[in-house]
């Protein structure tokens, strides 16, 4: 077995080349001086490297693993250098040449981190641009669902642009990110292009708030894209409200409900621009088809609106778009509307036999029309349904205001209370008489004995009126004004007729059910 080669001088330069080919990760010094395990353990090592940091991640090499391979480099240069300080090359038989070969690969680690970094760089806007495209996706999705659905969608879609161009300023993916923004505004103002204005309101006033989360640099022009569509989008679903009446505005919206709020932050928010200065002559006509309808069909509706529109046009904020005094005549109007409506409603509600409403309703129109033409006649249908709540019958016809009458009838108060004595038929009226001095409540049951006569103790004055009514039937209800709620009315139909003097007594009992009650005689 040939022995080993005797050491070769000490040669510094062929040293420096054998750390220098090791440097590049291939373990060629080691080959130079014949030592093949250690050439194939650099190899592995840089083999390792390689199976670790391919292929390219965003990330890049964990750090761990760079730092072993760098030790092992240096431990590989080091341990060389200390081979080939005493050991002859195999090749090339000069060192200068080694040496040289050396230092021209050392571009092969560097060379390859070049590329890694190429590569690396390449799938970080890889990566950018999955987020680009799953941004995308959201907005694509959320823009086949209702707004309020979709909401929480386009808000991460519009983060996740925003952190493109805010942390990625120089990616592929950042450039794009204008155009998408433009796509995202389309998507969410949709409702805008199809004219579902009510449903584009949310939509549009989401998207003024983008530019609290995206630069206005990314925004450009967009900034101000949803103002003027939100200013109409206002207007037309308020108005829709406004006209209908009925709670259903354009669009699907709730635009009939919330018409005050929405010509309110038309009002507020945009309050010098065009849509703004409809406002007030949207709501102008309304009141108006409003107080024209109080002499169609339904004149009850009519008041019934007219009553909220004077409540919700006083409520508008017109101060900064200059019509709060056009809309307080508005609503001044609404108000005189309902109060003279009352008269109508009232006379439909006699008719439709509602004499509870209708009392209600022409209580209220005498109560805001101190001098209007219709009051003598109001006061007489009040009479009139109030006597009808005892007597349906008493409310077959509308009374007129005809008074007076042929027939003498004289009635007269045998109760200790204060009694207001009610009439229709012919005529209609109302009188009250005091109450009884000395006179004193009946025991029911004594008004089923025999001989029972009020008003039949001689001697006795009782409070008394005596008029004058037309023939035909005459319905009377005497009313305490005791103040008792457990005190009923009473009743009396007279079949009036010529030649004849009539006298009616009125008289309150106790016992009558669970407390006192009128009574009366003819």
């Amino acid at each position: 077995m040939p022995s080993s080669p005797p050491p070769a001088p000490a040669d510094g330069p062929r040293a420096a080349a054998v750390a220098l080919l090791n440097l590049s990760g291939l373990g060629l010094g080691y080959a130079l001086v014949r030592r093949p395990l250690a050439a194939l353990l650099c190899c592995a090592a840089t083999a390792g490297l390689l199976l670790v940091a391919l292929p390219a991640d965003p990330d890049g090499v964990p750090a761990l693993a760079l730092v072993l391979y760098a030790v092992l480099l240096l431990a590989a240069a080091a341990h060389g250098a200390v081979v080939g300080l005493r050991t002859r090359l195999a090749w090339p038989p000069r060192t200068p040449l080694a040496l040289a070969l050396g230092v021209l690969l050392l571009a092969v680690p560097a060379g390859g981190a070049v590329l890694y970094d190429g590569a690396r760089d390449e799938a970080t806007e890889q990566m950018l641009l999955d987020r680009l495209d799953r941004a995308d996706h959201l907005v694509e999705a959320a823009s086949e669902q209702p707004f309020e659905e979709a909401r929480a969608d386009y808000r991460r879609a519009l983060n996740a642009y925003d952190a493109l161009a805010t942390d990625h300023p120089g990616s592929r993916a950042a450039a794009r990110v204008p155009d998408r923004l433009h796509d995202f505004y389309t998507a969410v103002g949709a409702p805008y292009a199809r004219r579902q204005y009510c449903d584009a309101v949310p939509a549009l006033t989401f998207l003024r708030t983008v530019p609290r989360t995206v630069g206005r640099e990314q925004l450009g022009p967009l900034t101000r894209w949803p103002d003027d569509r939100l200013a109409t989008s206002l207007y037309r679903c308020a108005s829709d409200g406004l006209t209908s009446g009925d709670g259903g505005g354009s669009g699907g919206g709730d635009g009939g409900a919330e018409w005050p709020g929405l010509f309110g932050d038309l009002l507020t928010t945009f309050p010098r621009s065009a849509q703004a200065a409809e406002v007030e002559p949207a709501v102008k006509s309304a009141v108006g088809k409003a107080v024209e309808a109080v002499d169609g069909k339904e004149p009850c509706t009519a008041v019934s609106r007219l009553e909220g529109l004077s409540a919700q046009i006083t409520d508008l904020p017109g101060e900064e778009a200059g019509v709060d005094e056009a809309l307080a005549k508005d609503a001044d109007r609404a108000g005189r509307g309902a109060d003279e409506g009352a008269y109508a409603c009232g006379v439909d509600e006699y008719k439709d036999k509602d004499f509870d409403a209708a009392l209600k309703s022409m209580n209220d129109f005498l109560e805001h029309n101190r001098h209007h033409k219709n009051r003598a006649r109001a006061q007489k249908i009040a009479i009139a349904a109030e006597v009808a709540q005892t007597v349906p019958a008493a409310g077959r016809r509308l009374p007129t205001t005809a008074s007076g009458g042929s027939i003498s009838v004289t009635v007269k108060n045998d109760s200790p209370d204060d009694i207001r004595v009610l009439y229709t038929g012919p005529v209609t009226g109302s009188f009250t008489l005091g109450g009884c001095g000395g006179c004193t409540e009946y025991d029911w049951g004594s008004t089923l004995s025999p001989g029972f006569e009020p008003c039949g103790r001689s001697g006795r004055h009782y409070p008394q009126r005596t008029i004058t009514l037309p023939a035909g039937t005459t319905y009377f209800v005497h009313k305490s004004r005791s103040g008792s709620t457990t005190t009923t009315p009473s009743s009396d139909t007279a079949e009036l007729r010529p030649g004849y003097v009539y006298t009616e007594c009125a008289y309150t009992t106790r016992g009558l059910g669970a407390g006192t009650g009128t009574g009366s005689d003819v």
